[in-house]
């Protein structure tokens, strides 16, 4: 079991920027593919940004791209996810998610382990 715990988020300006971490607990020892995604109110949940285990490959959504940067410390069992030039569009619940190296990286659902969320909303 991996257990994961976000935090970082708040309350900011469009235009702003921040930096949610997510920190890894339990078998961290395994190779784990690290992921955000963020869920709107009434909206599905969507996939933002993953990254493998040694941090070469990344993957972003299209609406992020440029704008958000995912990175990993593995030494720290931690995740980041930069994000730049926030827009109100950008309002959601971010999850962190695990899924084990093996499995390759993905855009969809198709995680392992999730953290309970932190909530970012931008004003316009």
């Amino acid at each position: 079991q991996v257990q994961l715990v976000e935090s970082g988020g708040g309350l900011v300006q469009a235009g702003a920027s921040l930096r949610l971490s997510c920190g890894a607990s339990g078998r961290t020892g395994s190779n784990y593919i690290m992921a955000w995604f963020r869920q709107a109110p009434g909206k599905e949940r969507e996939f933002v940004a993953a990254i493998g285990w040694s941090g070469s490959r990344t993957l972003y959504a299209d609406s992020v791209k440029g704008r958000f940067t995912i990175s990993r410390d593995n030494a720290k069992n931690t995740v980041y996810l930069q994000m730049n030039s926030l827009q109100p569009e950008d309002t959601a619940v971010y999850y962190c998610a695990a899924r084990p190296s093996i499995k390759g990286l993905t855009t969809a659902n198709e995680y392992d382990y999730w953290g309970q969320g932190t909530q970012i909303t931008v004003s316009s």
